[in-house]
Formats: C-alpha cells, sequence, structure tokens
C-alpha cells in the first residue's frame, strides 16, 4: 500500500508531457509569419509563453485606388493589343481577291429592295445588270410608285435590254421591317431556285455571280454572304462611315471566323436556295426581325447546313449626310448586333485600343508623364498597323487618313456605350423600339425638318 501512495505521489509531481505535435508553441514562434502577411507592424520582443500582442494582428493596409485603376486599364490596353495584333494575322492570312473560275453556272434570281434616291444609286444598280453571267434574273423592288429610286431603276431596265430585269411596286406589308416586306413582294415574281438578295448601295464586280455559283456548286452550301468594304461619297462623315467598315467591322468579322464557323449573312449578299428558304419559312418569319440578315444565315447553319463565305469582295457606297445621320446609322447597326449577340457585343469595347490608351494615359500621366506618352504611341501604332494591312490586304478605293482611324477608334468606343441607353432606333424615316429577341415595335414615322 505504501508503495502504490508513492507512485500516486510521483505522477501529480510529473504531469505527462504531451506529443512534440501537440504541444503549445510560444507567441513569438508565430511573428515571423504574421510579418510576412503585415510587415508594418512593429513587434516587440515577448517572453516566452506570453500571450500574442493585439497589434500582432492588425488589419491589413487599404488597398491603393489609384494603383488598382492603373491595373485594370493597363489589363484593357493589353487585351485590346491582343485583339487588334489577332486582325492583323487575320487581315495577312486572307488570301487575296482572284477572278471567278469558270464553272457550273445554274440560273439565278437576283432580288434588290429599293428605297429612296442615293448618291451613285445608278451605276450600283447598274453593275448587277451587268454581269459576265449566262442567266439570271434581276428585280427590283419599291412601296411607291412615287419612289425616287422607281425611276433610277427604269432607267437601269431601259439601258440592259437583253437583261431579264423587272420592277415590283406593291406596297404590301407582311411585318415591321419594310425591307423583308419589299424582299417577300419581289420573291412572288422569282424563277430560279437560286435567290441571291443585296442591298442597293452595294457594287458588284462582274463576275460576282459566278463567285456565288461556284460556292453553291458544293451541296453542303445552303446559305451564303459576301464581305464587303467602305467607299466614302461625301465629306468628314461619309470618310468616318467607310473606315469603321473597312477597318473595324471588316476585321472583326475575320476574327470571328476563326472562333467559330460562318453562321450569320451580311445585308450586302444573302444567298440561299429557294428549297431552304421555304423549310425556313419564308420571308415571313423574318418580317419583324431587325437583324434580318444575321437570323437568315443563324438559322440556316443551325438547322439546315453550311454558311459559306463567298470569296468576293462588293463595294459599299457610304453617303452620310452629317455626323449626326453617321450616329443615328451606326447607333441602329450597334443596337442591331446587341439584340442578337448580347454577350460579344457587351465584350466589343475589347477591341479599341486608343481610349483604352488614353485612359491609362491620363491615369498616370501626372507621376509618369513619358510613360503615358508612350502608351498612347503605342495605341496610335497599333491602329497604324490595322490600317496597313487593309490597304495591302484589301485594296481600299479611298484610304483612310491615320489621323482619322484615330478619331475613328474614339468614336467607336463612344458608338458603343451610347447604344447601352435605350433600344430605339430610326430606320428609313420610320422610328422602332427593339425589344431583347430582335423584334422590331413600329413606333411610327419621323418627321423631317
Amino acid at each position: 500500500m505504501a508503495r502504490s501512495t508513492r507512485g500516486q505521489r510521483r505522477r501529480a509531481r510529473a504531469p505527462r508531457r504531451l506529443p512534440r505535435s501537440k504541444r503549445a508553441l510560444p507567441a513569438a514562434h508565430f511573428r515571423p509569419v504574421i510579418h510576412l502577411y503585415n510587415p508594418t507592424v512593429a513587434h516587440a520582443p515577448a517572453a516566452a509563453g506570453a500571450a500574442p500582442a493585439a497589434a500582432d494582428f492588425e488589419a491589413l493596409p487599404a488597398v491603393n485606388p489609384r494603383a488598382t485603376v492603373d491595373l485594370l486599364l493597363s489589363l484593357y490596353l493589353c487585351a485590346t493589343s491582343v485583339y487588334v495584333l489577332c486582325a492583323v494575322a487575320c487581315l495577312a492570312a486572307r488570301r487575296p481577291l482572284r477572278a471567278a473560275a469558270a464553272g457550273a453556272r445554274p440560273p439565278i434570281t437576283l432580288i434588290k429592295p429599293l428605297h429612296g434616291d442615293e448618291p451613285e444609286l445608278y451605276v450600283n444598280l447598274l453593275s448587277f445588270c451587268q454581269q459576265d453571267y449566262a442567266a439570271f434574273q434581276v428585280i427590283f423592288g419599291v412601296a411607291s410608285g412615287h419612289d425616287a429610286a422607281a425611276d433610277i431603276a427604269r432607267q437601269v431596265i431601259a439601258a440592259c435590254p437583253g437583261v431579264d430585269a423587272s420592277l415590283v411596286i406593291n406596297d404590301r406589308s407582311i411585318g415591321s421591317n419594310r425591307k423583308i416586306s419589299n424582299v417577300a413582294n419581289c420573291h412572288e415574281f422569282s424563277k430560279h431556285d437560286l435567290l441571291v438578295i443585296a442591298d442597293s448601295d452595294m457594287r458588284a464586280p462582274v463576275d460576282y455571280l459566278q463567285h456565288i455559283a461556284n460556292t453553291f456548286s458544293d451541296p453542303d452550301v445552303m446559305a451564303g454572304t459576301c464581305l464587303y468594304r467602305g467607299r466614302a461619297v461625301g465629306g468628314l462623315a461619309s470618310w468616318l462611315g467607310a473606315a469603321f467598315i473597312n477597318e473595324w467591322f471588316l476585321p472583326s468579322v475575320l476574327v470571328a471566323m476563326k472562333l467559330r464557323p460562318l453562321h450569320f449573312c451580311f445585308g450586302a449578299t444573302m444567298a440561299i436556295r429557294r428549297a431552304t428558304l421555304q423549310a425556313l419559312g419564308g420571308f415571313e418569319r423574318l418580317a419583324n426581325e431587325l437583324a434580318d440578315d444575321f437570323r437568315l444565315g443563324d438559322w440556316v447553319a443551325a438547322q439546315y447546313g453550311r454558311v459559306a463565305l463567298i470569296p468576293c469582295l462588293v463595294e459599299n457606297t457610304v453617303h452620310e449626310r452629317s455626323l449626326r445621320t453617321l450616329l443615328k446609322h451606326e447607333l441602329r447597326w450597334a443596337r442591331t448586333v446587341r439584340s442578337v449577340q448580347p454577350l460579344g457585343y457587351a465584350l466589343s469595347f475589347l477591341t479599341y485600343c486608343v481610349p483604352a490608351a488614353l485612359a491609362l494615359a491620363a491615369n498616370i500621366g501626372s507621376t509618369r508623364p513619358v510613360l503615358g506618352v508612350l502608351v498612347v504611341v503605342w495605341a496610335v501604332g497599333l491602329r497604324a498597323l490595322v490600317h496597313e494591312m487593309v490597304r495591302i490586304c484589301l485594296a481600299p478605293a479611298q484610304p483612310t487618313a491615320y489621323l482619322l482611324s484615330v478619331l475613328r477608334d474614339i468614336l467607336c468606343f463612344g458608338v458603343w456605350a451610347m447604344s447601352f441607353f435605350g433600344r430605339e432606333v430610326e430606320w428609313q424615316g420610320y422610328a422602332y423600339a427593339v425589344d431583347q429577341q430582335g423584334q422590331l415595335d413600329l413606333k411610327g414615322t419621323i418627321e423631317r425638318a
């Protein structure tokens, strides 16, 4: 019994030692770790076993807002630079334009919806009647016999007696999109199984129809479209409009085609097989669509077959009476794209490098002026590079001045931002509201001053 009592006293005097992994560490042991995360805290030596001081857990310093903005703007400029360089690479990789090779010549019906007089309209329409092609039909369409375009169409028909050309005057409406109503009225008189719809402000080379026929010799092709370049007719506003087509719109399409197969058409050329159009639901399905060209290609690609890029470049005659009319035109275009590709359009601000550079330079200019200047020079150089690649690869009739390209980039950003403030558009003298599905709702006519 005495031995047992002595053992109990021994155990009481010597407490049980914990394993090393479970022993409590002194606060001083943690100071180097805390110091790594908060180097501004001064640590006084602490006695072993003392509790950590409250200052050891002091909050991290506040983030510098200006440095954060610098970082975000730098990332923005980097993203725009990557895009511009990709656009340059796509332009450089584009094959040079060649004359259409001789091939099959199926008969083609060409529909030209018209509305009002336009600069060089006679020459534009004449180019579609002077095709080096055997069998084709041309149908001009207007909603009213009093439309100035009707007289010009009659002159073109009289100048081409050997061409199967006619004028359809019909004000029947099948929906809010008056252009598609015009096309549908013309379609009633079409004779051939291959249909081509082209906007009135386009001018085509003589082998235009042969290019289309060659493309549709592939049985998998159900629809096709053409790229186009702008040619200014008029003053500064027209030059800015043409510059957008040549140096922003066209390169963006080439980049988009590298990311996914073509799934849309352009109003410059919408070519489609009659059977495919009927299966789609006819032009009536497009009757209320603002982006009728995009929808046509998108539906065909999703349900019926391939949409092909026809290797022919047509020319768009750009005439803007003023900067105000240019802005209205481009806002309609921007809101059209926004209605059918909301995410892609929202991210399109990444294609404007000059505004990104100006914003970054303004933010860092007071502390690092030389770097701010270099940032702007870099962005202007990128725009100049695109300008030169467009001039070399697409050979526009009127290359834009370098300074105009810089101004145009800033204007592009402004149009992009303004497009988010409202869903109203003006088109051919009418005011419309555009819903989130891209459907048109007619609001009324526009009073002209």
